[in-house]
Parts: structure tokens; C-alpha cells; sequence
């Protein structure tokens, strides 16, 4: 069967795929905007403990579930009610995919807009173009259906030649990017106050609140509660080290949320604007600043809004990329289908469920569940109820519900390795991640 399947080939392309996985268009504004609004540096030193309590070992039960069994989602919990959390991780990929990858062609659409210079004018000219465009009948959907089309062609070639091959260009060409628009950012006038807004502590902003902020940042930054670590750990080889893998893309997870304040705050700063959270920082603050930043030098501006809408593309690539995976190993594996036509049935059915999210938010309002357009529905469905509750079932199955004996096999592999973190981790399974997630759940309904 692992043949069968495919499986990644070298420890680099494991890495950068399931760092992939978890870099995302959440790294790029969420981070950096919690970061500033939560003490600067303090807030990170929070996070930094939240990633090694809560976020790691998190990321660990999946991939220990998902090398244990070699299969999709729903077969690597075995047989039982267990199974349903494979389910749930199934749904939640997808119904995360349906809106997410509205958002996605959303980024091609000002890339096209950033090259043929219709990155010019106030906020008020920004405000009218993202709604103009978002809410337009067909023009969102048609990019939403070309960003799906190239995430086929990544998935159809399958693991080895599709998805380790596109990481190792897509994340080196990601970190690229990054790293000039860091340098294009912290050359302008005043940049050091948007580096000392991100990185100095103030313990004074820290609250009750700054934790729980933390907490859920760690959560839903590495990817975990939707099957797709379980489903990539499925085709790893038995001599990867899974706890390394876990740090190296914990670490690289890190730096890219940190590279990204350190695009947005410098500019921000210079010219006096304070950034926003959500779609509005992306799609019309930071176009706004970037066009004021470098006024002086047009041809600078230019070029910067192109590489930001490019980077931005590429991180939602990576991610959907791995959204799409989880569906397409399930019904190829459980439906007993031809791994390209299985794609190709997921994919449709993305595009059709991207395509009524998208009408949901101007041309066809009526597209509602529960007073909520379909996309803000799928968005809030996922991030408040299935992520969640998808890990913390799938940290209480590690724990306490899966043989001791395996999780200690797959932790040093097959005690080939002694493994320092293995009892830190079997406490984090059992206790600290479940009640760590569950806080996050209440948190996010108001009940603490």
C-alpha cells in the first residue's frame, strides 16, 4: 500500500511541504497584527512557550497517526467511533479549502492588478476596488477556478513528482520574496519604529486575553485539527525523525510570521498608518501603504506590490495544496478510484463549493446559513467548532486511546533513537493539549 500510494523521498522535501502545509495568509497579517496588538516581543515570548507546550506536540499526534496507519485520514484511526474524528479532519480540509481558496484567487487577481498598475490611489479608492471586485458575479470566481486549476496540476502529479516536488520551489521562492520585501521595507524612513512596534516587550499590554490570543495563534498556525499533518505523515518514511521534523516546521512556521511583520510594520510605520486586522489589512490598508512608502521612488512601489500580492499567492498555494491532498487520498483510498480522477472529482467540487461562497458575498446574498453568508459560514464553521474540536479529539486518541507502545515506536522510531522530548510530549497529549484547546473553544464563544 505505501508504494502504492507514493511517499516523500528526502528529509528536505518532507520539511518544506509540511512547512508549506502550515505557512499561510494567517502568517502574513494575523501574526504580525496579534504580535503588535498584544505587547510586541511579549506576546512572542508567549507564543514561543505555546508552540513547544501546546502547538508541537499537537502537530506530533497527527503525524504519529498518520505514519502509524500509511493510510488516508479516516482509515488511521482505525475502526470504531474513532473513525469519525478521520471524517471530521476530512470535512474540515475541505470546507476550509471552499472559502479559502475564494480568498486565494482574490491574491492572483491584485497581482494581475499590482502588474498592469492599478495599485494607485487613497483608501477610499482601495475600499471600492476590493469591494467592487470581491462582491462582482463571475470575476472572483474565474480566478478562484485558475488559483484550483493550478493546485490540480500539483496534486495530480502525485506526491513524489506533485506536492515535494512544487515545495521545494514554491518555499525557497516564498523565503525569497520575504527576504526582499524585509529589506525594501526596513530601507524606509522611520522603519526602525515599526521594528521596535513588533519587537520591543510590553509586558503593560499583556492581559488575560494576550494568552488566550497566543494560544489560538499556536493552533491554528501549524495546520493541525484538519487531517492534511496526518495525511502528509502517511507518506513519510520510516526513518524520518518526527520530533525534528515537528521543530524544523514549527521554526520555519515561526520565521515566516516574523519576516512578515517585518514587511508590514516598517512600512505601516512610515507613513503613519496603523494596520488592521483581516481581509481590510491585506487587500486595502497595505495597498494604501505601500503606494504612500515609496512615492518617492514609483518604480520601487511598483515592484514591491507585485512581490507582496505574489507571496501572498504562493502562501496560499502551499496551504491549499495540502487542503486538497486530504480529500483526494480519502475518496481515491475509500472509493477505490484512480488517484487523478479522484482529484479531479475534488477539485470540481471545490470550484463549486468556491463559487457559491463567493456569490455569498454580493451577487447572490441570499446564499445564507444561520444569518451568515456561505463563506463567512465555512469560515466560522471551521475555525470555531471543526479545527478545534478535531484536535483536541485527535490529542485525546494519542493520549490516551493508542497503544503506548506504538506512539513510543513512532517517537524513536522503533528505538533506533532515544527521544528527550518523549515524556514532555506524552504529557502534552494527554493533558496540557486537550485542556490547552479546549480553553481556545470556550474562549472563542465568550464562556471564559
Amino acid at each position: 500500500m505505501e508504494k502504492s500510494r507514493g511517499r516523500f523521498i528526502s528529509k528536505i522535501g518532507i520539511v518544506l511541504a509540511t512547512a508549506g502545509s502550515a505557512v499561510g495568509l494567517g502568517n502574513i497579517w494575523r501574526f504580525p497584527y496579534e504580535t503588535g496588538q498584544n505587547g510586541g516581543a511579549a506576546f512572542i515570548l508567549i507564543y514561543l512557550v505555546c508552540i513547544l507546550l501546546l502547538g508541537i506536540p499537537a502537530m506530533l499526534c497527527e503525524l504519529i497517526i498518520g505514519r502509524n496507519a500509511k493510510a488516508n485520514a479516516t482509515r488511521a484511526y482505525g475502526k470504531g467511533p474513532w473513525r469519525l474524528v478521520g471524517y471530521m479532519g476530512v470535512l474540515t480540509g475541505f470546507t476550509i479549502m471552499g472559502f479559502y481558496c475564494v480568498v486565494a484567487g482574490w491574491t492572483m487577481q491584485y497581482v494581475y492588478a499590482a502588474i498592469v498598475g492599478r495599485m494607485h490611489g487613497d483608501t477610499a479608492y482601495f475600499q471600492q476596488y476590493f469591494s467592487e471586485f470581491s462582491s462582482h458575479p463571475y470575476r472572483p470566481v474565474l480566478w478562484m477556478a485558475l488559483f484550483m486549476l493550478l493546485t490540480h496540476l500539483v496534486i495530480n502529479k502525485g506526491v513524489q513528482k506533485g506536492i515535494e516536488r512544487a515545495s521545494k520551489i514554491l518555499m525557497p521562492i516564498l523565503f525569497l520574496l520575504l527576504l526582499v520585501l524585509v529589506v525594501c521595507s526596513l530601507s524606509l524612513p522611520n522603519a526602525m519604529k515599526g521594528v521596535e512596534f513588533l519587537l520591543k516587550p510590553d509586558f503593560s499590554e499583556v492581559t488575560g486575553k494576550t494568552f488566550f490570543d497566543a494560544l489560538g495563534q499556536t493552533f491554528f498556525t501549524l495546520s493541525t485539527g484538519m487531517a492534511a499533518l496526518c495525511t502528509y505523515a502517511s507518506y513519510f518514511g520510516n526513518d524520518v525523525n518526527l520530533t525534528k521534523s515537528a521543530f524544523h516546521v514549527a521554526a520555519i512556521d515561526t520565521l515566516v510570521a516574523i519576516l512578515s511583520g517585518l514587511v508590514i510594520f516598517p512600512a505601516a510605520f512610515s507613513v503613519g498608518v496603523s494596520p488592521d486586522a483581516g481581509p481590510s489589512l491585506i487587500f486595502i490598508t497595505l495597498p494604501n501603504v505601500f503606494e504612500q512608502a515609496f512615492s518617492a521612488v514609483p518604480a520601487v512601489g511598483y515592484v514591491v506590490s507585485i512581490l507582496f500580492f505574489l507571496l501572498l499567492s504562493l502562501a496560499a498555494l502551499t496551504s491549499v495544496i495540502s487542503m486538497h491532498e486530504t480529500p483526494t487520498a480519502f475518496v481515491a483510498e475509500e472509493f477505490h478510484i484512480e488517484r487523478k480522477k479522484a482529484a479531479w472529482i475534488v477539485t470540481i467540487l471545490a470550484i463549486i463549493t468556491g463559487t457559491l461562497c463567493s456569490l455569498s458575498l454580493g451577487a447572490v446574498p441570499s446564499l445564507q446559513i444561520i444569518g451568515k453568508s456561505l463563506f463567512d459560514f465555512f469560515d466560522f464553521l471551521s475555525a470555531n467548532i471543526l479545527l478545534t474540536m478535531g484536535g483536541m479529539l485527535t490529542c485525546i486518541y494519542v493520549g490516551w486511546v493508542m497503544p503506548r507502545q506504538q506512539v513510543h515506536d513512532q517517537m524513536t522510531n522503533w528505538g533506533t533513537y532515544k527521544n528527550g522530548f518523549y515524556p514532555l510530549f506524552v504529557l502534552a497529549a494527554r493533558y496540557i493539549c486537550p485542556l490547552g484547546i479546549l480553553m481556545i473553544f470556550l474562549h472563542q464563544f465568550g464562556l471564559i
